[in-house]
């Protein structure tokens, strides 16, 4: 009869483990043992002599092993203490990529337990350096998008540690494997919709906008909820970046298009940015709603910069303007504020202008900004076309010396009609795209 008592099962599975020849058998063994429940009893539990089998076992040797015993701890209540932060960072740390891979699930398990001991522990930071160590080390490089990652951003904001997220969202996605990860779609969804949230609360508007587009543009036959919201926020950091928001993807599910006309934020963005009493109307009369959805902050932040998108609109249309004539325009009655403004606008470039002492402002076009490594990249094609240009020349060169003494040679001359434009014509496939005639 086998045996029903945790801990004698517990070393059954350790033999087990311990004596099979690939990690294969290892994997399927602790994926297909049953009775399902005790087996979680007993990877809890310790070995029938008391002893804690993680002492036993080497976490670079056997990680599924290891993987199966920290995950059932962490949620089976009646077995162990809950393994420490030390202990689970240091695993995340050490593991076999490799063997891991052989069971996404537990992976995923695992993340969602050390993200829920955190919490449960009133402390969501111990769990930032773990799950780093987990979502960095798991996948077979950084452009792989896991069950980890979202797990991950979302922990980070409840920490309200946004800058901890930044070395995982500053690699792009790029691939998907669903028998690396147990992925869902809300798990994309989640991904960018947080990563989005932790870029803007850094106030890096172009990659926050970025994601936050990646989540509303996600396909799908019924837009979800959290698209709806990630459109919002979207919108707002538009604002806030440029002054007025952009087109989406035309693969956008347009009934997501049209939920998000039904909201107060199309009015916001209706009336942006030149109508301050509407945004500030719209602000004051929808606050119960906006706070529920924690958008103030973007909304203060967009109605504050209203003036500054107002000013630069008018840069397009004037040459120059006096400061109560701004003022006007922008809704800032204060010259000295009007004066602040534009100085604060010129310093970091947002418009190039000039005030005189009676006053006026005249705007003129900003001048061209070149980095050195622009500078070097231009120098480095003139000279590769250079080069080019006088293999060319000397290909052609000996061409013509080559027909030249072939006609020579002929009284029929008739096969070299046009004998200039065929060698053109086989230069240009190679040639007419960096000269940039190719259109």
């Amino acid at each position: 009869m086998a045996p029903t008592d945790p801990t004698q099962v517990m070393d059954t599975i350790l033999q087990q483990v311990t004596t099979a020849d690939s990690l294969i058998a290892v994997a399927n063994f602790l994926k297909n043992m049953n009775p399902k429940d005790l087996r979680e009893a007993a990877l809890a539990s310790p070995l029938s002599t008391g002893q804690d089998p993680l002492l036993l076992l080497s976490i670079p040797q056997n990680t599924l092993t290891v993987l199966y015993i920290l995950t059932a701890r962490l949620a089976v209540n009646n077995g162990q203490a809950a393994p420490t932060f030390e202990t689970l960072e240091n695993f995340c740390r050490t593991f076999d990529p490799e063997q891991a891979r052989l069971s996404p699930d537990r992976v995923t398990l695992l993340a969602k337990g050390i993200q829920r001991l955190a919490v449960s522990t009133n402390n969501p930071r111990s769990a930032i350096l773990p799950l780093h160590f987990l979502v960095t080390r798991y996948a077979p490089d950084p452009s792989y998008l896991t069950t980890i990652h979202p797990i991950f951003t979302v922990t980070c904001l409840q920490a309200t540690h946004p800058s901890a997220a930044l070395p995982v969202l500053n690699n792009p996605i790029t691939s998907i494997d669903t028998n690396l990860s147990d992925l869902t779609y809300n798990d994309n969804l989640i991904y960018h919709y947080t990563g989005g949230v932790a870029l803007a609360m850094l106030k890096r508007w172009a990659e926050a906008e970025e994601f936050f587009e990646i989540c509303v543009s996600a396909p799908g036959a019924v837009p979800a909820a959290l698209q709806l919201e990630a459109l919002k926020k979207l919108k707002l950091v538009q604002l806030i970046a440029k002054g007025k928001t952009a087109p989406l993807p035309k693969y956008t599910n347009q009934l997501l298009l049209r939920h998000f006309k039904a909201t107060p934020y199309h009015q916001f963005v209706n009336a942006y940015p030149h109508n301050v009493e509407a945004l500030r109307e719209i602000l004051s009369k929808e606050r119960n709603l906006f706070q529920s959805e924690k958008n103030v902050g973007l909304l203060r932040q967009a109605l504050d910069r209203a003036p500054r998108w107002a000013l630069k609109k008018l840069t397009a249309t004037y040459l120059s303007l006096n400061l109560a004539d701004i003022g006007k325009a922008v809704r800032i009655s204060d010259e000295g504020e009007v004066r602040a403004l534009l100085l604060d606008m010129i310093e970091s470039g947002d418009i190039s202008a000039a005030i005189s002492a009676d006053g006026s402002v005249t705007f003129s076009d900003p001048p061209p900004q070149f980095t050195r490594a622009q500078v070097d990249e231009v120098l480095k094609n003139v000279q590769e076309q250079s080069e080019l240009l006088e293999y060319l020349e000397k290909e052609m060169a000996r061409s013509k010396d080559f027909l030249s003494k072939a006609i020579k040679g002929r009284d029929d001359t008739v096969g070299f009609i046009g004998a200039d434009e065929d060698v053109f014509s086989q230069i240009a496939p190679h040639g007419a795209g960096i000269w940039g005639i190719d259109d």
